[in-house]
C-alpha cells in the first residue's frame, strides 16, 4: 500500500514540488500540500475557513497546473494559506476544497512567496511503482 506523501525537487532558482499517493486523487492533494509547504509548515495552518475550487482541462497535466494556480490564486487575493484539501477527479474535472486560515505572518514566518506554477517539470504519471506522481516546477 502506497504511504501519502509530498517532496520537493530543486531547479534553479525555483522549486518543484510533488505528490505521491496511490491514487490520482491523492496524488494531487499531496501536491497541493507541497506547495503549501514550500512557505510554512502545512500542519502549522488551522481550518478555519475552506475554498472550493473546480476545474476543467483537457489532460491531467494542466489540470495539476490550474488545481495548484487555483490554489495561489485564493492564497494571494484573501491573504490565506491552506493546510489541508480534498480533491476528487473525474476524467479530466476536479472538484476540491481547501482549508486554511489567515496568514499569521508570526506564527506562519513564510519563506517566499509563490508566484505560479508552471509547465516546467509538469507531469501526471504513475512510477514504476504503481504510485501515483503528480507534480510540476512552481515560480517563488
Amino acid at each position: 500500500m502506497t504511504r501519502p506523501r509530498w517532496e520537493h525537487f530543486r531547479h534553479g532558482a525555483d522549486i518543484g514540488v510533488r505528490g505521491i499517493g496511490s491514487t490520482k486523487d491523492e496524488a494531487f492533494r499531496q501536491a497541493a500540500v507541497a506547495l503549501t509547504a514550500v512557505m510554512t509548515d502545512p500542519a502549522s495552518v488551522a481550518r478555519e475557513c475552506s475554498v472550493t475550487i473546480e476545474r476543467d482541462a483537457p489532460d491531467d497535466e494542466i489540470l495539476l497546473m490550474d488545481w495548484l494556480n487555483a490554489i495561489i490564486y485564493e492564497m494571494s487575493v484573501n491573504q490565506l494559506l491552506f493546510g489541508a484539501f480534498d480533491v476528487r477527479l473525474e476524467d479530466h474535472r476536479l472538484q476540491g476544497t481547501a482549508w486554511g486560515e489567515k496568514v499569521d505572518v508570526l506564527r506562519h514566518e513564510p519563506a517566499v512567496e509563490i508566484k505560479g506554477a508552471t509547465l516546467t517539470g509538469l507531469s501526471v504519471a504513475k512510477n514504476d511503482d504503481g504510485e501515483w506522481v503528480a507534480q510540476c516546477v512552481v515560480d517563488v
